[in-house]
């Protein structure tokens, strides 16, 4: 139980690699709020949680809007007095080719990744106490580190994110609290399924064969299981890890061993 009693805040928190986070600091001892903007995510979660023998608080959210953002923080100290933990992990993707004449998509990859980020941290350390293990975990990516054609969005995104992770943990180090993210490859979830479907119809090929392309790409020849990247933030979130702060830790089954990151 190294998150005994600990308040959490896991942004995408209703399924995927937001869910197993959630999952994971709640087997810890963790009291956690999980924040989405889509109601039936947020019920996914919460039967979740019901599911393993926990309750979690269930906020509507939408980290692009800073009114939304405050509200869910403030929910979250008015039934627990404080947050020691947040996890950015609310995200976008898609394509966005240079050669698409509607920039919506991309503006909205940049905001929900990277802005929501910020104003989630901004609000955050507005109630986060010093010295008390406060800890910002942030989601990038693989394509945090390097690029793919035709993502230019999600890769600056979560290229962004590594550095806004970096000056972070400089800014906030001498209040005690410490901030990393987590940059994972290919995770099982409907997210990474839809980018597969996606990305597979750029190409002209089926999603079966660009995930077998993708998977032998990995060296460990598998995909990354979401409750990989939940053991690896209840770490980051834990006393354990009070030494690392500023630092971007791929879970890549050795995706980006190659690559200089």
């Amino acid at each position: 139980m190294v998150l005994k009693d600990r308040v959490a805040l896991v942004t995408g928190g209703g399924t995927g690699i937001g869910l197993a986070i959630a999952l994971a600091f709640l087997r810890e001892g963790a009291r956690v709020a999980i924040g989405s903007r889509n109601p039936v995510h947020l019920k996914e979660g919460s039967e979740a949680a019901r599911a393993a023998g926990h309750a979690v608080l269930a906020l509507q959210l939408d980290v692009t809007d800073p009114a939304s953002v405050r509200s869910a923080v403030d929910a979250v100290v008015s039934r627990d007095g404080r947050i020691d933990i947040l996890v950015n992990n609310a995200g976008a993707s898609g394509r966005t080719p240079l050669t698409d004449p509607d920039d919506a998509r991309w503006h909205a990859i940049i905001q929900t990744n990277l802005t929501g980020a910020y104003l989630c941290s901004k609000q955050a350390l507005r109630v986060m106490k010093d010295g008390e293990h406060g800890r910002i975990i942030n989601l990038s990516s693989v394509l945090g580190r390097f690029g793919v054609p035709g993502y230019a969005a999600y890769c600056a995104a979560k290229h962004g994110i590594i550095g806004f992770t970096k000056a972070l943990a400089l800014e906030v180090a001498s209040r005690g609290i410490t901030v990393n993210a987590i940059c994972p490859s290919w995770v099982d979830t409907d997210m990474a399924r839809q980018g597969i479907a996606e990305t597979a119809a750029g190409l002209g090929v089926s999603a079966e064969e660009f995930r077998r392309h993708a998977v032998k790409a990995i060296p460990i020849q598998r995909m990354i299981e979401a409750s990989e990247v939940g053991d690896l933030a209840v770490y980051l979130a834990s006393s354990r890890a009070a030494a690392m702060t500023g630092q971007a830790l791929n879970i890549c089954g050795g995706a980006t061993a190659g690559a200089g990151s």
